[in-house]
């Protein structure tokens, strides 16, 4: 992964995206902390979905997961006020 001074990334911007679509990540720093990463997007997609499963998929599994959910009857309602 090359790295590239905010500097550098900013002013050869088309270059930093060259490089990021033909040699894949590319770090970016400011005052030589590492500050932000870009990635191709086929990558970021592949990461995102690979991060965080759909509701549907999370409904599908068999999974048990530690969700607490009230139990029925104890939410507060409002008072009817009539006109």
């Amino acid at each position: 992964m090359n790295t590239w001074p905010v500097q550098d990334a900013k002013a050869r911007f088309s270059e930093l995206l060259d490089a990021c679509i033909n040699e894949g990540p590319q770090l970016v720093t400011r005052r030589g902390t590492e500050t932000a990463i870009l990635v191709p997007i086929t990558e970021w997609k592949r990461l995102s979905k690979a991060a965080r499963p759909s509701l549907k998929s999370l409904l599908l599994s068999n999974e048990h997961t530690d969700i607490e959910l009230p139990q029925r009857g104890s939410a507060h309602r409002r008072s009817v006020i009539a006109w």
